[in-house]
């Protein structure tokens, strides 16, 4: 009886040996895939973005190309992952963040502290100063707080649309740029708040004939555009931030910022 209380006393605790080594070894198996862990395809960086809203993100050529395309790329380049560009229409491209749809969203977002409820920030790596953009005949839109009762076209959910409810106006949904402008040339609306940097590209490209805009960023601080995570992606923002440091510091920032922007708004 003796014997065989001892052994059975061994093989329970070979057992819990056992158990322990294969907890550990499961344990630093999750720990050495590190940020990866945080993606939904390994060795892919999976973006979301609108791909409608230039210089950000559009197409040219049938291409996606814009400033936070290329900066995608070199995220993804320096921590040794491949970019997918998942296009999504504004209205659902956080909610698709939320279902997993993609790890990150790169699309002009404003750190805002509604959206810390519910999601992570990186680093801002562009600073977007805003502007009244109204007919060129109109004189009564000249600041912020002239647009109270008038109708401003602004994207659904944006930090331009919470703007101008803030001070009064009345929103009219748009889609993209090219139909703000739209919207403004017919007179079905007074105006748009904007940044200023999205109206210098658009002006490159086509005709603001009849616009004019007023810069407003003395009234409202310069918006901090982020990279935005899940609440559970702390390790993939880590190394996003690591990236993005990387990127200031060698001037890809930058010169990608002069390329599309005409203008150094990093800092």
């Amino acid at each position: 009886m003796k014997m065989k209380f001892n052994f059975k006393r061994v093989a329970l605790l070979a057992g819990i040996t056992l158990l322990g080594l294969t907890v550990t070894a499961c344990s630093s198996s999750k720990k050495s895939t590190g940020f990866q862990s945080d993606l939904n395809q390994k060795g892919t960086l999976t973006i979301g973005l609108e791909g409608t809203y230039a210089p950000y993100s559009y197409r040219k050529d049938g291409k996606l190309t814009g400033f936070e395309v290329e900066l995608g790329k070199a995220l993804a380049k320096k921590m040794n992952l491949k970019a997918k560009f998942v296009p999504t229409k504004w209205d659902g491209l956080i909610a698709g963040l939320g279902s997993n749809k993609y790890d990150v969203v790169l699309n002009n977002i404003t750190q805002t502290p509604e959206r810390a409820k519910s999601y992570l920030f990186s680093t801002p790596y562009i600073y977007s100063r805003a502007v009244l953009i109204t007919r060129s005949d109109e004189t009564n839109l000249n600041s912020l707080s002239d647009v109270k009762g008038k109708k401003l076209a602004e994207g659904t959910g944006t930090d331009n649309e919470q703007t101008a409810k803030k001070f009064g106006a009345e929103t009219v949904p748009s889609g993209d740029f090219a139909t703000t402008v739209s919207l403004i040339k017919q007179g079905r609306v007074d105006g748009t708040i904007n940044s200023k940097e999205a109206f210098l590209s658009y002006q490159k490209s086509s005709s603001t004939k009849g616009l004019k805009y007023k810069d407003v960023s003395d009234e409202k601080d310069p918006a901090k555009i982020v990279a935005l995570f899940n609440k559970n992606s702390s390790k993939l923002r880590k190394q996003t931030n690591k990236a993005l440091k990387q990127l200031r510091n060698d001037g890809t920032l930058k010169k990608l910022s002069e390329k599309y922007f005409s203008a150094d708004i990093t800092k």
